[in-house]
């Protein structure tokens, strides 16, 4: 045996164990697959998912779907196989961490940051829903998340509305941390607000935290409606993207007939309080979540078009929705024709 052979017998074991240490070592990647899809049109564990108190409902045939996906979280450990096995497939994704994630994001962070973004989204379609209807809504200071362990835990919830603190009126949130800010030690901060259409009064003794008294809410901008609204969603789904179909829902529970003829729509998009729909993570995922699920038409965001061209969609149409009312105009529009080529398209934009 030559020591040329004798060597490269000896480094078999190496490059093997070299292999098998890359397939399993944790690698700084992002992987996307295809998630879930639910009809906000129907029920949650036997409860409506769109449920209105005040107001007529109609509960008619048809499915809206909302899209989601599968991503690694931030903590996982994606190895070598996973990354290989997502980037040959034509249905799921790989990207670097840096693009999903920022460094040193804990599942607990990210769990927080999807709630609130959640909250955010499903007020923003309840304003644009009934705005689009003809009905008053008013913007208004309220709370977007209640952090565990701190003075207002327990006292004050997600989605109350502020209307005074310590007797001065809150219109914007700076008004509120002025308060907050000016209260003496160990004393209580008295809140009136608005919880399920109903006013309270609750008292929270803001603690110091590196000098500062805080009480431990996140606030944001919601709303004040005519009539009572939830999307009852599952809480472990996060996220802004299914603002679009959660404004759709509401919109079709609140009027006669079903308004996707009876058919399955999916769809993908945020929404902000004009109706503007904007662009989302995931769109080829969703689409083939969608076209899974037995979708006809799905609603594109106008941003992610591109990408959502080179998605498996199958025969299922992709149309463009640059706002929710241009999505109730396609949809209909559709339903009405569902050859017609009148509507608006990502070959377009």
């Amino acid at each position: 045996m030559t020591q040329r052979t004798l060597a490269a017998l000896l480094a078999v074991p190496l490059v093997v164990a070299l292999l098998v240490a890359a397939a399993s070592h944790p690698l700084p990647y992002v992987t996307y697959e295809p998630g879930l899809t639910v009809d906000v049109l129907g029920e949650d564990g036997g409860k409506e998912i769109v449920e209105v108190d005040g107001e007529q409902t109609y509960r008619d045939p048809g499915e809206l779907r909302m899209t989601t996906v599968y991503v690694s979280r931030p903590n996982a450990e994606v190895s070598l196989v996973e990354v290989m096995k997502d980037w040959l497939s034509d249905e799921a994704a790989v990207y670097p961490y840096e693009a999903v994630y920022e460094q040193g994001t804990t599942d607990e962070e990210n769990e927080a940051e999807g709630a609130v973004d959640m909250v955010t989204s499903q007020d923003a379609a309840t304003a644009v829903a009934l705005t689009e209807l003809g009905y008053d809504v008013e913007p208004a200071v309220e709370v977007l998340l209640v952090t565990e362990g701190t003075p207002a835990d327990g006292r004050l919830r997600v989605r109350d509305v502020f209307l005074e603190a310590d007797g001065v009126e809150i219109e914007e949130p700076q008004d509120l941390v002025d308060v907050v800010k000016a209260s003496e030690p160990g004393e209580p901060v008295t809140f009136r607000v608005l919880r399920k259409g109903e006013e309270r009064t609750v008292e929270v003794v803001p603690e110091r935290v590196d000098g500062t008294p805080q009480v431990g809410v996140r606030l944001g901008t919601g709303f004040t409606f005519p009539f009572e609204v939830a999307v009852n969603i599952d809480p472990q789904i996060g996220g802004p993207s299914a603002g679009l179909m959660f404004s759709l829902a509401i919109y079709d529970t609140l009027t006669e007939g079903s308004l996707t003829g009876e058919k399955v729509v999916a769809g993908s998009g945020t929404i902000d309080a004009e109706g503007r729909v904007g662009p989302i993570g995931g769109i080829q995922q969703k689409i083939v979540g969608a076209r899974d699920a037995g979708a006809s038409l799905f609603l594109v965001p106008p941003d992610n078009c591109k990408d959502a061209l080179g998605a498996p969609a199958d025969d299922m149409r992709l149309v463009r929705a640059e706002t929710m009312h241009d999505a109730v105009e396609a949809i209909k529009a559709w339903v009405e024709d569902p050859d017609t080529d009148d509507l608006p398209s990502c070959d377009d934009n």
